[in-house]
C-alpha cells in the first residue's frame, strides 16, 4: 500500500519518553540518525528521551533536535511507500518538512534545530513570557480581548490550531489578564508549561541570531510543495521558503489555514509522522468531508498500516 496525500510533522509538545526508540532498535539507519543528531547538537539525546525524566525531556534545547530525528526517521523508513502531494510541519515540525522535501540537507536541518532550541531556551531567561491555550472561544471574541491587551504590551495569537483552539503568547502579566478575562466566556484556558513567549516579538533577538545561521545554508527547490506556517500558502520557491523560515520564530503559526488551503487543492488524505498524533486529531476539527482520511504513525507497530514489507 502506498500513501498519497499530505504528510504532516508535529512540533514541540509532541515529545514523549522512548519516542523513536522502537524504530531505532529495529532499523539501523534510524539509530544512525540519532547518532548524527547527537554529534551535531553535542547533546545526549537518546539518554534524555530513553532513560531521562520528564523535566529534561520537556526542555526545548533537547526537544528540537530529538523530535526532528523521530519525525524524519519515520519518513525515511516509509519513504518507498509514500507519494506526498504536499508537506507541512507545525512550528518546529516545519524543519522536518523542509528536510523531507530536500529543501535543506539533513545535516543542515539538525544543525538549525539544535541552534534554534538553544536560542529559544536562552530567550526564555532573557525575555521571559508565557503561553496559554484557549479552547472553544470564537476567534472574533479572542481577537477583541487580545487587541485590548496589546495596548499594554506584547501579546498575540501565536497558533491558529483549529477554529476553536488557539494559543496566545506574550508577556506573563498580560497572559494572566487574558486567563482572568476568559472566565467571562464559555471557554477553557490552559496555561502551557513553557517559560517563553514563542512565536511572538519577545523572540526577536533569538530570531535574528537564527537568521544568520539560515543565511549560511543552501536552500533548494522542494521535491514536494511546502505549506508554510507564516503564510499558510503552498510554496515551491526556495527563496520564499527561506524568507518564511526567517520570520517563523516571531510570527503566528497559521496551521488550520494551511490545512484549509490544502483541502482547497482537493487534498483529502493526511498522514502524520511523529509522536502522539496531536495534529491528526486536529484535522477533523478543521475539515468536514465524507472522503476525509486521516492517519498517524508514531510507533514501529503503526508503520504496518502501510503494509508489512520495508
Amino acid at each position: 500500500m502506498t500513501f498519497s496525500g499530505a504528510i504532516l510533522f508535529p512540533g514541540q509538545g509532541s515529545q514523549e519518553k522512548n519516542m523513536g526508540r522502537d524504530l531505532a532498535e529495529y532499523w539501523p539507519e534510524a539509530m544512525e540518525l540519532w547518532k548524527l543528531g547527537e554529534k551535531i547538537s553535542n547533546l545526549p539525546l537518546r539518554e534524555v528521551y530513553w532513560d531521562g525524566n520528564e523535566q529534561e525531556q520537556s526542555q526545548t534545547l533537547y526537544v528540537q533536535p530529538a523530535l526532528t530525528i523521530v519525525n524524519l526517521s519515520f519518513f525515511y523508513f516509509l519513504k518507498n511507500k509514500l507519494s506526498p502531494v504536499a508537506l507541512a510541519g507545525h512550528s518546529l515540525g516545519e524543519f522536518s518538512a523542509l528536510a523531507a522535501s530536500k529543501v535543506i540537507s539533513i545535516e543542515d536541518t539538525l544543525k538549525l534545530v539544535s541552534i534554534r532550541g538553544r536560542l529559544m531556551q536562552e530567550a526564555t531567561s532573557d525575555t521571559p513570557g508565557s503561553m496559554v491555550a484557549i479552547l472553544k472561544l470564537p476567534l472574533e471574541q479572542l481577537e477583541e480581548i487580545v487587541k485590548k491587551l496589546q495596548n499594554k504590551g506584547i501579546i498575540l495569537i501565536a497558533n491558529y490550531n483549529t477554529p476553536l483552539q488557539y494559543v496566545v503568547s506574550g508577556e506573563e502579566s498580560l497572559i494572566e489578564e487574558l486567563i482572568e478575562e476568559s472566565k467571562n466566556f464559555k471557554c477553557r484556558a490552559i496555561k502551557l508549561n513553557v517559560n517563553g513567549a514563542f512565536h511572538s516579538p519577545l523572540m526577536q533577538e533569538a530570531a535574528r541570531e537564527l537568521e544568520k545561521e539560515i543565511d549560511k545554508i543552501e536552500f533548494r527547490t522542494p521535491e514536494y510543495p511546502i505549506f508554510c506556517n507564516v503564510s499558510s500558502l503552498k510554496e515551491i520557491n526556495s527563496l520564499n521558503i527561506k524568507d518564511n523560515l526567517k520570520k517563523q520564530m516571531v510570527s503566528s503559526v497559521l496551521w488550520y489555514q494551511s490545512i484549509e488551503n490544502m483541502f482547497k487543492e482537493n487534498i483529502t488524505s493526511y498522514l502524520e509522522l511523529g509522536p502522539k498524533g496531536v495534529l491528526s486529531k486536529m484535522i477533523s476539527q478543521i475539515i468536514s468531508h465524507p472522503e476525509l482520511k486521516v492517519q498517524k504513525i508514531s510507533t514501529l507497530e503503526e508503520t504496518k498500516i502501510l503494509g508489512e514489507e520495508n
